[in-house]
């Protein structure tokens, strides 16, 4: 006769795999492929289904790739798959100003060939970037995706984690980690809080065909509701990222399209000749949320799960994808070590390697946005001759660079 307490036992040391990651946005198909490559077995579960973001038409989303996510790109196979759709950043323009009178004599410079590792970073939609994450996932036996479902509980006991899903099937893992966004479920029902606030902001996300080259240069364009940026796609495309206050937002995303080029053909300007909208308009609400801690108990955090912040730099992407890679290599060299991996000493290493480098760049991007985002006339003074000293000096523009391209700090293997 079988005995309770021996089946329980049992059960508790049979893994469906070695790592649940809860979400399969962006940071959770990168960690689960950075995972594989280090041996780990990996399921993903995402509540869209698989077709949901790997359509051909642009969507809105596209991202500044720091040179340092790049190079984890293609250590987990899927920047050759990318490269083709990728536009290099060659220069970054950035400058302060009003709508419709240009921008001040005051800006700021950077030249790739400033620094000796090429182009700071790569413009590339979404949907390129998710597609080729599909296909290296299903390529790799040691990975399972579960589409259109979702988890719904989780329970931690001594050896591992079960997960229930919204299907009523339950997964059982050594170590569950969150990459389920800014809301994530995995982080509140482990009782992780969080703190954050409104910036009373809203970006307005469209692409932007225009008459001459953009030649690789991004601007941000500082205006005192916020920044614009005009972001270089493969042709003559740019992304723009136009970020307004919460009602002027709302006025704008509900005008025709001819009434919103209106708007902004006098904030963009004519450096690249006519332009016109190309493909649909989009906005995204901006908040601040950081959780107070980035692990407990045989659970992890990675990406908006832990920290999501404003878009000003472009950094919110680049800081998961660190992330992703710190959080490989911490668990990589527990396993070497025979250390449980999801024991909570080996995983906070892995919190005390990030919680510094994302509040100091929590703080910047924050810090940025209020400094810029106003009209005040002392602030203007002052900011704009803080840029025209920074821009006067090659040593201060270079340690600007580097910073942009994520190439400052102690960079995990994967982004070496």
């Amino acid at each position: 006769m079988d005995n309770p307490a021996t089946s329980r036992i049992l059960k508790a040391m049979t893994f469906d795999c070695d790592i649940l990651i809860a979400g399969g946005g962006l940071n959770g198909p990168a960690l689960a492929l950075g995972l594989a490559g280090a041996g780990f077995t990996v399921t993903v579960v995402d509540a869209r289904p698989e077709t949901a973001r790997a359509g051909d038409n642009f969507d809105g989303r596209a991202y500044a790739l720091a040179l340092a996510s790049k190079r984890l790109l293609d250590a987990i196979g899927v920047w050759s798959r990318v490269a083709a759709d990728a536009e290099p950043m060659r220069e970054i323009k950035v400058s302060d100003g009003r709508a419709g009178e240009g921008p001040s004599p005051f800006f700021l410079h950077f030249d790739h060939a400033e620094i000796e590792e090429g182009p700071m970073g790569f413009m590339l939609e979404d949907r390129f970037l998710y597609r080729a994450f599909l296909a290296a996932m299903a390529e790799d036996d040691r990975i399972t995706t579960i589409t259109g479902d979702s988890l719904t509980d989780q329970t931690v006991d001594a050896t591992g984690v079960t997960a229930t899903l919204a299907s009523g099937r339950a997964l059982r893992a050594r170590l569950l980690v969150g990459c389920d966004g800014r809301n994530s479920g995995v982080a509140a029902r482990a009782g992780i809080r969080r703190r954050g606030w409104g910036y009373g902001q809203t970006a307005l996300v469209c692409a932007i065909a225009h008459e001459k080259p953009h030649h690789g240069i991004a601007h941000q364009f500082f205006m005192p509701p916020g920044p614009l940026a005009i972001l270089p796609l493969p042709g003559n495309l740019s992304s723009i990222v136009w970020s307004e206050s919460d009602a002027n937002a709302r006025r704008i995303q509900a005008l025709s399209d001819e009434d919103f080029m209106a708007l902004l053909r006098p904030r963009f300007g004519d450096f690249l000749g006519e332009i016109s909208l190309a493909g649909g308009r989009f906005s995204y609400p901006l908040n601040l949320t950081v959780a107070e801690r980035f692990v407990a108990e045989r659970l992890a955090l990675v990406g908006d799960a832990a920290h999501g912040m404003h878009p000003i730099a472009g950094q919110g992407l680049n800081a998961g994808l660190r992330d992703v890679a710190a959080l490989v290599q911490v668990l990589d060299h527990a396993r070497r070590r025979g250390e449980d991996i999801a024991a909570l000493d080996v995983l906070e290493r892995y919190q005390e390697w990030r919680r510094f480098d994302t509040h100091a760049l929590v703080a910047a991007t924050d810090l940025t946005n209020r400094l810029f985002s106003n009209d005040n006339p002392l602030l203007r003074l002052g900011r704009d001759i803080g840029m025209g000293l920074v821009n006067a000096s090659p040593a201060l523009r270079r340690s600007f660079m580097r910073e942009a391209a994520g190439l400052t700090g102690e960079l995990p293997d994967l982004m070496r």
